[in-house]
């Protein structure tokens, strides 16, 4: 089977009543915000909605789109791109638990939050998200080395 030459993936930097941030501990990965794959025919924001209730249990709201992200690197014989919209949301039911995708879950302060991740896109992300400012950022980078090519607000 071909890999895929593009792929679509969200994130989001979840709320909840009391401003806390929602955090996922992945097992390779370590902490991040919740988001991953799009699936074929679904629309961005209830891919998120379904992502985050996959890896926490809650159920949350879509509300804002921050940032707009392309990660270009190479596998192989092939250039895969990964296109990755973030969005702000906020948590509308449920209770936080782990699952399969998420060995821990928390909620977190703002500051806290940034303490807890070690990759630094995904670092580089959530700290646009904590500070948006209501301009759509575009980024064109790769992750191993991290460096970034091409980066504007829209």
């Amino acid at each position: 089977m071909e890999q895929p030459k593009h792929i679509v993936a969200v994130g989001g930097l979840i709320t909840n009543e009391e401003g806390q941030v929602l955090l996922i501990s992945h097992p390779r990965r370590g902490w991040e915000f919740p988001g991953g794959q799009v699936e074929v025919g679904e629309d961005l924001m209830t891919a998120l909605e379904r992502e985050v209730t996959e890896e926490t249990g809650i159920v949350v709201t879509v509300e804002r789109l921050v940032g707009i992200y392309q990660n270009i690197k190479e596998e192989n014989e092939y250039i895969t791109t990964k296109v990755m919209f973030d969005f702000l949301g906020r948590r509308t039911a449920g209770e936080i638990k782990a699952s399969e995708e998420s060995i821990e879950v928390g909620w977190f302060s703002r500051e806290e939050t940034l303490t807890k991740i070690t990759r630094p896109f995904i670092y580089d992300r959530l700290k646009e998200m904590l500070n948006f400012t209501g301009r759509v950022r575009y980024r064109t980078y790769s992750k191993d080395p991290y460096q970034i090519y091409k980066e504007r607000f829209l």
